[in-house]
């Protein structure tokens, strides 16, 4: 047993709380675990959750290295990083069950740093259930930070200290989309493993078990549109698949553009249809029209002629021209560009690339 004054101790039985978060004032109590969940209630998300490291969704070599890890009982800190819905909180939770059973919630603490990124969250919450040992039992306790590329530096440079400090009796797991928001001091504290976008066949197999367990009646273009949407994000195609199930009796390539509020692809072939070959003014005013009739914000119509535009046959120089100035034009409206300049130059862009391609 270790004799550090500052360490306390704590029973296998304890009864279990939702930890909560401070703010001026007052407490918000975080969101139970999914389990508390119950019925039609649960998302399907949570409901198709996988349980073991067997069951994630690609990552294999991820999944294998972290096996061995647990196996000669040599578990490093962890750090998961890549896009949202690949499966980074998924297979730390796996991890969890695989290291302490079914009564794993009692053994872990699971914040969102993006709702709990202060320094005073590190110095309370986190320091408080790292600085603790459960009696009876071996081993260490986990610590699962998602979203960590939230906090700020302070609370990092905080947390990093803890890390060092309790290394003893916890693992870390720090979550993030982007690892270079991640300060230096706890990337190098930690194993990086990066979760890339997951494959079509992947995201395919599992939507068709939800499907199949779930009587969900989807067509076939409501199946391969439900994918291109995902774009490798198994939450993403969840949530869709669930809210069109909901929301329609059948779902089909037009309800799940619906649901999701993307552009059609019908429109978006005449948006730039009509941006390459009408007249200026004909143009402006009917992108303008469809914008206001459909509910479109201009950013998704960049998007989708993006992606129009790398599918069709059209000059290289003037393709790179075009998906590049489309890219800028994105980037201006992310930053607070006006929509109506950046649609009149956009239209501008398309005029010349038209140009570039009979030139050559």
């Amino acid at each position: 047993m270790d004799s550090d004054e500052d360490m306390h101790m704590e029973q296998d039985d304890a009864p279990i709380s939702w930890p909560t978060s401070k703010g001026k004032g007052k407490e918000k109590a975080v969101d139970p675990p999914a389990e508390v969940l119950e019925g039609d209630n649960l998302p399907w998300v949570e409901k198709y959750r996988p349980v073991t490291l067997d069951d994630v969704v690609s990552h294999k070599e991820i999944t294998g290295t972290i096996e061995k890890f647990i196996e000669k009982n040599r578990l490093p800190h962890l750090l998961f990083y890549g896009p949202p819905g690949t499966g980074k909180t998924s297979t730390i939770l796996a991890v969890a069950r695989r290291i302490y059973g079914d009564s794993y919630r009692k053994q872990i603490l699971e914040l969102n740093a993006s709702d709990d990124r202060g320094i005073d969250v590190v110095r309370d919450q986190i320091k408080n259930f790292a600085e603790t040992r459960t009696l009876f039992s071996k081993g260490y306790k986990l610590i699962i930070l998602d979203e960590a590329d939230m906090m700020t530096t302070a609370a990092q440079s905080a947390l990093r200290r803890v890390i060092e400090q309790y290394t003893k009796n916890v693992r870390f797991c720090i979550i993030c989309n982007y690892v270079n928001k991640i300060i230096p001091a706890i990337q190098s504290r930690c194993t990086r493993f990066r979760f890339s976008p997951l494959p079509v066949k992947e995201v395919e197999k599992r939507v068709n078990t939800v499907i199949e367990a779930e009587g969900v009646k989807l067509t076939e273009d409501g199946r391969q549109a439900l994918l291109k949407l995902s774009k490798g994000d198994m939450r993403r195609a969840l949530n869709v698949l669930q809210a069109c199930h909901a929301a329609y009796d059948l779902t089909g390539e037009t309800e799940v553009y619906n649901c999701t509020g993307n552009p059609h692809p019908q429109d978006i072939a005449t948006i730039v249809n009509s941006m390459f070959s009408d007249e200026f003014t004909t143009s402006y005013r009917m992108i303008q029209t469809m914008k206001t009739e459909r509910g479109l914000a201009l950013q998704d119509l960049i998007n989708g002629a993006y992606e129009y535009i790398e599918d069709i046959e059209f000059k290289s120089h003037a393709r790179i021209y075009l998906l590049d100035f489309l890219a800028t034009t994105e980037h201006r409206l992310s930053t607070g560009g006006n929509e109506k300049i950046q649609l009149t130059a956009l239209l501008g862009a398309f005029k010349n690339a038209v140009e570039l391609s009979q030139k050559s």
